[in-house]
């Protein structure tokens, strides 16, 4: 009789919990069982962990009685990340690895029933978890062994020392006691990392990012640039309204542009969402993945669904839970086009995310929290046809009804609309506005302005001042005198909810920030109001 304890993890959400295979072998009816919440995908390890042995040329135990716990036995098991670890513990309860070896090490990996290590979803978050328990316990991270394919991305995460093997017989050559042992070499992260430990060199051409679009491109919408500029000041919500053509998406494309790069910790969450979802170089079942396959880690998330998306794509779900586009989207930008064609049920989903910045997935027996401080861009025409309101003189004439255009809009509830910060009408430009060069500012100009003020909302009150929350916001944003009575007077006039009168604040804050003044005036809170009127009623023409 033989026991082995193999050590590794499971995915709940973006959280890797650790879990113990243990193998044990003893006389009785020849077969293979399995314990400890396991799925269908787990259970189906039996048959490629027995033909992967055989390959490999191991004998597999087919005369012994296999039990595999996987413990704690109340932790829901998914994945066929747990291939690797159960025909290793098989290996060592037959005395042919090292326990020590074991010991030191955690895996991860599917196994073809020829003995190749195939890709597994959540690399980057298996290191991630890692790293995190073993700072909790105090001492040094075991280290990592995972299929090559995924052991680029997860070697971004520093601290920990990442094994790629290509075959079952690698790893059990690397285990093996004494000198038998032939190690397998760290992994190498990613190109664009490489590049910056080695002082700034130029990385490989396919690992530049493109350029952004820039805002002189844009003719005219001077009002449409200026929102922008706050939006990504204060990671502020917008909705842009206007007719066909107007440049709504082109402005949306934009706003990446304006924003400053992403912390280390926050591009290595933004990877590990996207490792969860099987985007992020080896993660995917690609099977020319290496080490240039996860640059680009650092970029702000763009993510644009159709709008015939269904909820569960949006926010999240499936067994076992996988993260939306809205988590997809954490720390960059969701754009919505033809917002309000979305069905209704999915866009309501977004008011406690946008609210939060997290959403929790709960289904029966398990629940999964995903992050979501997402900066969302919609864009919607004011009706059906489009130009209802517009004022361009060759606009065509609007043909819908004004009961068309109320159902229409009303198609956006008023808690979703309360929930966007700045709501801007986009007119369409003019012909002679097209025909002009570039003017205005360009881009980098803009972005150092909103640099500054972001720097000043951290500095401040350490994050932007979109999440700032109501007391917060009173002794971040104290309004006196003519200040506080213009706001009062207007929120009455415009019939402002409480969050809608708290957001304009926050707006306005950001807008104080960009002046560079030390406090909300009458003009900033002018300004912030006029950037949330772009639903407001008004006749057509």
């Amino acid at each position: 009789m033989g026991l082995a304890v193999v050590h590794t993890r499971t995915l709940e959400g973006m959280q890797a919990e650790p879990v113990q295979v243990e193998v044990h072998l003893a006389n009785g009816l020849p077969c293979m069982t399995l314990v400890g919440l396991a799925d269908t995908e787990v259970r189906e390890a039996r048959e490629r962990v027995r033909s992967a042995l055989g390959h490999s040329g191991w004998d597999y135990p087919v005369n012994q009685r296999i039990t595999v716990s996987l413990a704690p036995a109340d932790l829901p098991k998914a994945s066929s990340r747990f291939d690797l670890p159960i025909a290793l513990g098989i290996l060592a309860a037959q005395g042919l690895l090292d326990p020590q070896a074991l010991r030191d090490h955690e895996f991860a990996g599917e196994l073809s029933l020829a003995g190749e290590l195939r890709p597994v979803h959540g690399a980057l978050a298996l290191a991630l978890g890692l790293r995190r328990s073993a700072q909790a316990a105090g001492r040094p991270p075991a280290r990592l062994v995972l299929p090559a394919a995924n052991a680029a991305e997860a070697a971004l995460v520093d601290g920990v020392t990442v094994l790629g093997a290509r075959h079952l017989r690698e790893v059990v050559q690397h285990l093996l006691p004494g000198a038998q042992a032939v190690p397998l070499p760290p992994a190498r992260a990613a190109v664009d990392r490489a590049a910056e430990a080695s002082g700034g060199a130029a990385a490989a051409p396919s690992a530049a990012p493109a350029p952004a679009p820039c805002l002189r491109d844009i003719r005219g919408q001077s009002e449409g640039k200026r929102a922008l500029e706050v939006a990504a000041a204060g990671h502020h919500s917008v909705l842009l309204v206007g007719p066909p053509g107007a440049g709504k998406s082109m402005l949306a494309q934009r706003l990446p542009g304006l924003l400053p790069p992403l912390t280390p910790e926050q591009a290595l969450e933004c990877a590990a969402l996207r490792s969860l979802a099987g985007g992020l170089g080896g993660a995917s079942r690609a099977s020319k993945a290496g080490p240039e396959s996860a640059t680009g880690w650092r970029t702000r998330p763009w993510r644009a669904p159709h709008h015939s998306c269904t909820m569960a794509a949006l926010v999240g779900g499936g067994q076992p839970p996988r993260p939306g586009e809205i988590s997809l989207a954490d720390h960059g930008l969701l754009f919505l086009d033809e917002l309000v064609e979305f069905p209704r049920r999915t866009l309501e989903a977004l008011r406690e995310p946008l609210e939060t910045g997290h959403v929790t997935i709960s289904r029966a027996g398990r629940q999964a929290r995903f992050p979501s401080r997402l900066l969302l861009v919609a864009a919607m025409n004011p009706c059906p046809c489009g130009w209802w309101g517009s004022r361009a003189p060759s606009a065509p004439a609007c043909r819908c009804t004004p009961d068309a255009v109320a159902r229409y809009q009303g198609r956006l509830s008023g808690p979703l609309l309360d929930r966007l910060d700045l709501q801007l009408e986009v007119p369409a430009a003019t012909p002679a506005e097209l025909l002009q060069p570039p003017q205005g500012e360009d881009s980098l100009t803009v972005a150092q302005r909103v640099a500054r003020a972001r720097e000043a909302q951290q500095q401040r009150q350490g994050c932007c001042n979109a999440e700032l929350g109501a007391a917060a916001l009173l002794e971040h944003a104290p309004l006196k005198g003519a200040s506080q009575a213009f706001l009062q007077r207007a929120a009455e006039r415009l019939g402002l909810s409480g969050r809608g009168l708290h957001r304009v604040l926050r707006v306005a804050r950001t807008l104080a920030d960009l002046a560079q003044s030390p406090t909300v005036e009458v003009p900033q809170l002018a300004e912030a109001l006029q950037l949330r009127r772009g639903l407001a009623p008004r006749p057509a023409s």
